[in-house]
Formats: C-alpha cells, sequence, structure tokens
C-alpha cells in the first residue's frame, strides 16, 4: 500500500476514533492553496483542526513529533480560510488538535499547538 493510501485510511481510523469520542467530524481532507487539514470537526462549541500523523514504530520519532512550527503554520492559514468560507463569526471558538498513531496505538493532542497568524 503506498503512503497516501496508508495516510487516508489512519485519517480514516482519527475520524472514527474522534466520532466515538463524541465530536462531529465536519470535513475530511478540507484543502485550498494554502494546505490541507486532514480533519476538522466539532467538539461542543468548538470547531476543532485536526492533524492526523501515524508512525508504524518509533524508530523515526513519534508521530506527534513530526508536527513543528512550519505544519502549524500551514494548518492556521488554511483554518483561516475556512473560517471565511463557511462564514464562521469571529467568535466561534476553535482550536487545533493532533491525533498521533503509533502502531495499534492512537493519542489525542486537544490544544496540541496555538494559532499561528
Amino acid at each position: 500500500m503506498n503512503k497516501r493510501k496508508v495516510g487516508f485510511k489512519k485519517e480514516d481510523e482519527a475520524a472514527r476514533f474522534l466520532t466515538e469520542c463524541g465530536l462531529e467530524i465536519l470535513e475530511l481532507n478540507f484543502s485550498n492553496r494554502f494546505g490541507e487539514i486532514d480533519l476538522i470537526a466539532k467538539d461542543e462549541d468548538f470547531i476543532v483542526f485536526v492533524e492526523v500523523k501515524y508512525r508504524k514504530n518509533p524508530v523515526l520519532g513519534h508521530p506527534e513529533e513530526a508536527v513543528g512550527i512550519s505544519k502549524a503554520r500551514t494548518i492556521s492559514k488554511v483554518a483561516d480560510h475556512y473560517r471565511l468560507y463557511r462564514k464562521l463569526s469571529a467568535d466561534t471558538k476553535f482550536r487545533f488538535d493532533v491525533v498521533a498513531i503509533e502502531g495499534e496505538q492512537i493519542r489525542w493532542h486537544r490544544n496540541a499547538f496555538s494559532y499561528m497568524g
């Protein structure tokens, strides 16, 4: 299976996990000219922008370690576009989460990073 197919499979796995945790999935693979957000969900009154990272094993580091400043900036830009595109109020609460999948283990990091405008 190629990397992209594995990525889609793990994003689906993360979406099912978050749904089981009570979130409502709004978008899968939302993209624009700035980049892509793997999942966009609703958690009570928060819009949640989710980056999904997968590693078969920790030899190359843990998956959540792959979300650095550059990735956070990209996701923030795409999130800005999404909020405009969906005409969300400026008062709409949002956060950035990371779902890390390592082997069969799933870790959910709420508020994994701050907005980088």
